[in-house]
């Protein structure tokens, strides 16, 4: 990670942190292979379908208030635009803010552009973008087209910054890169370390950034309790927010898969400590979340009796919950780490895990070791998986995983695999907000959910009678989980 912001690119996760898109076994076994960085299969040569990594770059850089995106780009890679325009206004109003549009461009690479290049478009798609929003900053999002023409947008972003006036950030997102589409994330941030990000004048002792998906507020009054105050990153934070995030006390993220390269190079380039613990998700990971926070800003002296406080606050209820869940059993399929969040999650309400997907596995992570990786932590609190599964959303693979452990109900981070499980007559909640789900509210909120979650099982079981598969038996029951 050392001069991590002295470098245009971000290094890929592929060798960076070693990603692998490939494995089925015990979770206990790839967290071994993660010690030792061995990797545990061969590459999955056949590929159903896949996301970008230029989509992940836009869940940071399209969410920024007062910003404009350009997408350097044939017109096919600008259409997951008006999604994201929806995803950024109503998180706002969830959040009690203004609402406000993505603000974006194309540059509309053509064939002709992929022979010539295209560094005059994306120079008038640049102007186009200052003359129309008149924004505080541009994100200028690379593209597979513009990255095999080897366009120059490093050179153009520093010509146009200094010709408008205003910070011009290059993202190298291209998604032929890096087959993790995570290595997005780091792409976004780190083009707003190296472009927006200033060296702390001051600390704000009270301040914690927290680098976030889009969600309601969940950690003000999660904060609030030991005298402290988050700063959402990087989705709806303006340009001062993330120009002055260097002087926060400390800095911690909602999943490790989101957050570990900005919040380790902001440990280490502008001294900002990390928080060493696993994200606020279930009982166990929830108090060290806390008492590390506290160790940081020097809150010690009243965590101890928040954290007793809480326990017995929700006892009660969450007694009532594990009664009521007991004998169920889940299937969890989300990112990476956000997966192991989960897993520690439902642990806490009694309910079995059978089985659990992440859509990558970074086999390092930035600023931490294997032992304190969130997948070894997941085994410490929830024990271990006998079917634990990487596997980058292909369909074929995710309806045998489910056909062989049978779950009672799954949760799930992205929307396309509620419908698999829907048409097995599987019940599936989804983690779209993943904000309430942290700390010990979130606990029994998740739990209230799954309660109201299983009487939709016996419509599913029905609409699963009348479901049919593309699939083969002999595809079905060939004994590789991927190929």
């Amino acid at each position: 990670m050392a001069n991590a912001t002295g470098v245009a690119e971000v290094e890929i996760r592929d060798t960076r942190l070693k990603s692998i898109m490939a494995f089925h076994g015990k979770a206990s076994e790839l967290q071994e292979f993660s010690r030792q960085l061995k990797k545990p299969a061969a590459d999955r040569c056949f590929t159903q379908c896949s996301d970008c990594a230029q989509m992940c770059a836009g869940t940071v850089t399209n969410h920024v208030r007062g910003s404009a995106v350009v997408y350097h780009s044939p017109m096919g890679c600008f259409a997951n635009t008006p999604v994201q325009n929806e995803a950024t206004y109503n998180a706002a109003l969830a959040r009690g803010l203004e609402p406000f549009d993505v603000r974006s461009v194309c540059s509309n690479i053509s064939e002709k552009d992929t022979i010539y290049g295209g560094l005059k478009k994306l120079r008038d798609a640049v102007k186009l973008a200052y003359d129309r929003f008149v924004p505080t900053c541009i994100f200028i999002q690379s593209s597979c087209a513009a990255g095999i023409v080897g366009d120059d947008i490093e050179s153009v972003a520093d010509e146009m910054a200094e010709e408008l006036g205003i910070p011009i950030v290059p993202v190298f997102c291209e998604g032929f890169k890096s087959k993790a589409w995570s290595t997005g994330f780091d792409a976004g941030y780190h083009g707003i370390l190296r472009k927006i990000a200033q060296k702390p004048e001051k600390r704000q002792k009270d301040l914690v950034n927290i680098f976030n998906f889009l969600g309601t507020d969940t950690f003000t009054p999660m904060l609030a309790k030991i005298g402290l105050r988050p700063n959402y990153l990087v989705p709806l934070a303006d340009l001062e927010t993330l120009r002055t995030m260097t002087e926060a006390a400390c800095s911690t993220e909602v999943c490790e898969t989101l957050g570990t390269y900005i919040t380790t190079v902001l440990e280490e380039e502008f001294g900002v400590p990390k928080v060493h613990a696993p994200s606020p998700y279930g009982i166990k990971w929830t108090d060290e979340w806390y008492r590390e926070i506290a160790r940081l800003t020097g809150k010690t002296d009243i965590v101890e009796k928040v954290i007793e406080e809480e326990h017995k606050r929700i006892q009660p209820e969450l007694d009532e919950l594990k009664k009521e869940l007991a004998g169920l059993k889940v299937y969890i399929y989300a990112g990476d780490s956000y997966a192991h969040n989960l897993g520690s999650l439902v642990h806490d309400l009694g309910v079995e895990i059978v089985g659990m997907t992440t859509l990558h596995h970074d086999m390092k992570i930035d600023g931490e070791d294997a032992q304190h990786s969130t997948l070894q932590e997941m085994i410490d609190v929830a024990g271990d998986i006998e079917e634990f599964t990487v596997c980058n959303k292909q369909p074929y693979e995710v309806i045998k995983h489910l056909k062989k452990v049978k779950p009672d109900f799954m949760i799930v981070r992205h929307m396309n695999m509620t419908i698999l499980a829907a048409k097995l007559g599987i019940p599936s909640i989804f983690e779209g907000e993943i904000n309430v789900s942290a700390g010990y509210d979130g606990l029994l909120l998740t739990g209230r959910r799954i309660k109201d979650l299983i009487k939709a099982k016996k419509i599913l079981a029905t609409l699963a009678e009348y479901n049919e598969f593309p699939y083969t038996d002999w595809w079905l029951d060939q004994e590789e989980n991927y190929i």
